[in-house]
């Protein structure tokens, strides 16, 4: 009689065993955003990477796609409306939203504020937090009027893997004259 399990897998180099928390990881202001990084590409062999986002209503980047990472998300709290390729959707507190590279999307926060878990894999949108976010100093949305980050030069979001897409966002329309 034969036994046809396979053989476990050696680890991957790079992963080591750990544990990450909210309350005390690395946390960032960026684009209105308070960003707490709880795995980063050098702690996993730069296989995935984890944040939290607490996010205001009305935010949300527009349409842009991942050249080499897939996104997911996991909704803690709140609403959000998503542009996921042509197809607009709503996801909610406990929705699992999984969107695989070179994709189309966007969103938009609906609710007073949205908390939800943002993984790439592989990492890659972490190290942009940490390069262009300013650290914070609570663990809260960023003070008003902080604004984006400062311009780096040469360093733009497609350096980790971003396109940002031209055309119009149907998640925010463009005002009437």
């Amino acid at each position: 009689m034969s036994n046809n399990t396979p053989a476990p897998l050696p680890p991957i180099p790079g992963s080591v065993p750990f544990i990450s928390n909210a309350d005390t990881a690395p946390a960032f202001w960026m684009a209105d955003v308070l960003w707490m990084v709880l795995a980063d590409g050098s702690d996993t062999g730069g296989r995935f990477s984890m944040m939290e986002q607490l996010l205001p209503k009305g935010s949300g980047p527009g349409p842009h796609k991942h050249t080499w990472s897939d996104e997911i998300f996991y909704m803690l709290d709140g609403q959000i409306t998503l542009l996921m390729g042509e197809e607009i959707r709503t996801a909610r507190r406990g929705d699992f939203i999984v969107m695989p590279r070179d994709t189309r999307h966007a969103f938009r926060v609906d609710s007073e504020t949205a908390r939800f878990l943002n993984g790439y894999t592989p990492a890659s949108m972490e190290a942009l937090v940490i390069k262009r976010g300013t650290p914070a100093t609570e663990r809260v949305l960023p003070p008003k009027g902080m604004g984006p980050p400062p311009a780096m030069g040469s360093v733009s979001p497609g350096r980790y893997g971003m396109d940002a897409l031209p055309g119009p966002d149907p998640l925010r329309p463009a005002p009437h004259p």
